[in-house]
């Protein structure tokens, strides 16, 4: 008679255990991932950082203003708070050379054509300083003393316009023509002493 051999719970249980054991165990184990090192980031980008610092430096030294300001620029955004207010004061002093490098002229000539592009724009002491400094270098040029002429009566200074304006039509006697006709002038109609300056004969 063939005997039946019948499992109590506890050896089900147990065996049950043992497969799950076994099972478990030869599953291959995963690497584990280590994090980086949270100072490791920012201690490279500083340091990058600073080196295009150094660079911007450099051109800045070299002259190279266009070059400097387009580095400092770029890595503006990047730098830390300390770093980007000193990279804000070398922007803003590369933008300074690059414009006197733009106002660097040939000739009066185009200093006078720059002069009144700043007065058409508002530009009154800018305007100004143009202009006096082709007087300075050429005592005899009329049409600097007609710019300013112009500028003071644009910026409602009658006595040194009439002073300027003579001394325009002094140099130059075109200089009164041309003044009858400037409405730049439309201020000075009303002043009996610009009306006997340019018509002199009434």
């Amino acid at each position: 008679m063939r005997h039946t051999h019948q499992f109590s719970t506890n050896e089900l249980s147990t065996g049950t255990n043992m497969k799950t054991a076994s099972t478990t165990s030869s599953s291959p184990k995963r690497p584990r991932i280590l994090a980086a090192s949270p100072s490791s980031t920012p201690d490279a980008a500083r340091a990058q950082n600073l080196a295009l610092y150094e660079s911007a430096l450099r051109l800045m030294q070299e002259g190279k203003f266009d070059k400097a300001h387009a580095a400092f620029s770029q890595m503006l955004a990047t730098s830390p708070v300390d770093l980007a207010e000193r990279i804000r004061v070398y922007i803003n002093a590369c933008m300074q050379q690059m414009q006197k490098k733009k106002t660097q002229f040939n000739s009066n000539e185009e200093r006078y054509d720059y002069a009144v592009s700043l007065l058409n724009d508002g530009h009154y002491e800018d305007a100004r300083n143009e202009l006096n400094q082709i007087i300075s270098s050429n005592k005899n040029a009329d049409y600097a003393f007609y710019g300013l002429a112009v500028l003071a009566s644009m910026t409602g200074d009658a006595h040194s316009c009439l002073e300027h304006l003579t001394e325009a039509i002094r140099l130059n006697g075109r200089n009164r023509i041309q003044a009858r006709a400037d409405s730049d002038f439309q201020d000075m109609a009303d002043d009996p002493r610009f009306t006997e300056l340019l018509y002199p004969e009434v």
